[in-house]
C-alpha cells in the first residue's frame, strides 16, 4: 500500500487536474518527446496566464479523469483522456487556439541525429566541400556516398539523402552527421488533437481559413449544379445557369430572326457593320508633335 506521503501526492495532482478541468473547456493534446526541461520552463513561461501545461503519467491522468467525469456524470473530457498514449501531455488554454499553437511553436531548438532516433524528415547533405581529410573517406563510402578529393580535403559531388523521414538513423549517418556539424533536426512541443467543449479533432482542423471553406463551399455548389443540369433536375445552385442559358437561346433566336430586343440589337447591329464600331473605336495612339518652326 502506498505510504501518506506518497497519497497526499497522488491527492494534489488529482485536485490540480479537477481544478483545470472545471477551469477549462479547450485543450491541445502534444507530444513531448525529446523536450528538455529548459525547454518546457520556458513554453509554461509564455503560455500563462492563459494556458497550463499538465505532465504525468497517463495511467494517472486517465484515472483522474475518469473519477472526475463520474462524478459530474459528464463524460465530454473521456475523448480526450482516450488518447492519452505515449509521451503526451495536456494543455489546458482559455486562449484563442490559433494563437497559442502558434506560440508553441516558437519553443524550438536544433538537434543533432543520434543513433536509433527516428528521423522527422528527410535529411539531404549538400554538393560540395565537407572540409574533412582524404583519411576519413569510410563514412562516405558506407553511406554509398559519391566523393572526391580536392585540394587535399573530401568534396560531396551530388546532394544526397542520408536519412528518410520516418527511418532510424543509423550509427553511419549520426557519426557522419556529427563531423559535418549538421543539427537537422529541431524537437519541441508538438500539438496532436485539439480538444474543444467535448469534441476532439486532429490540429490540421486549424490550418482552415475563411478561404479554404468558401474555396470548399463553392466547388461543392459547382458539383451540385453541374448534377442538376445533367439530370435535368431544377435546384437553386443551378438557377443562375439556367438563366444563362436561356439567355443565350433567347439571343440565338433573336440573331436568326426579325425579332429583336435592345441588347439584341446591338449585336445585329454589330455583326450587320463591324467596320463602323471599329471606327468609334478610341485612336490606339496619340497625335504626333508638331514641327518646330524655320529659323529666322
Amino acid at each position: 500500500m502506498p505510504s501518506a506521503a506518497v497519497l497526499k501526492v497522488k491527492q494534489a495532482y488529482n485536485d490540480k487536474i479537477c481544478k483545470l478541468l472545471d477551469d477549462h473547456d479547450r485543450a491541445f493534446l502534444v507530444h513531448a518527446d525529446n523536450v528538455g526541461s529548459r525547454q518546457f520552463m520556458d513554453i509554461r513561461a509564455a503560455l500563462r496566464p492563459q494556458s497550463f501545461i499538465l505532465m504525468g503519467k497517463n495511467t494517472m491522468m486517465r484515472k483522474c479523469i475518469r473519477e472526475y467525469c463520474e462524478r459530474k456524470e459528464d463524460n465530454s473530457w473521456m475523448s480526450l483522456a482516450d488518447k492519452l498514449v505515449g509521451n503526451v501531455g495536456i494543455i489546458f488554454t482559455s486562449g484563442d487556439l490559433e494563437e497559442v499553437r502558434t506560440k508553441i511553436k516558437e519553443f524550438v531548438v536544433p538537434a543533432p541525429a543520434k543513433m536509433n532516433a527516428i528521423a522527422p524528415l528527410d535529411v539531404v547533405v549538400p554538393a560540395g566541400a565537407t572540409g574533412m581529410e582524404p583519411s576519413q573517406t569510410g563514412f562516405f563510402q558506407v553511406l554509398n556516398i559519391a566523393t572526391k578529393i580536392n585540394k587535399g580535403a573530401i568534396e560531396i559531388l551530388s546532394d544526397v539523402v542520408v536519412v528518410r523521414k520516418g527511418e532510424k538513423v543509423t550509427s553511419s549517418a549520426a557519426a557522419l552527421l556529427a563531423k559535418l556539424g549538421f543539427t537537422p533536426f529541431t524537437y519541441g512541443l508538438e500539438t496532436l488533437m485539439v480538444y474543444d467543449k467535448g469534441n476532439i479533432f486532429d490540429v490540421a482542423v486549424l490550418d482552415i481559413s475563411d478561404d479554404n471553406i468558401a474555396a470548399m463551399f463553392g466547388a461543392g455548389l459547382r458539383n451540385v449544379a453541374a448534377l442538376s443540369m445533367s439530370a435535368n433536375y431544377p435546384t437553386v445552385a443551378a438557377v443562375p445557369h439556367y438563366l444563362i442559358a436561356g439567355y443565350k437561346n433567347i439571343l440565338a433566336i433573336s440573331l436568326a430572326t426579325d425579332y429583336t430586343f435592345p441588347l439584341a440589337q446591338k449585336v445585329k447591329d454589330y455583326l450587320a457593320n463591324p467596320g463602323a464600331f471599329a471606327s468609334a473605336a478610341p485612336a490606339a495612339g496619340g497625335g504626333g508633335g508638331g514641327g518646330g518652326g524655320a529659323p529666322g
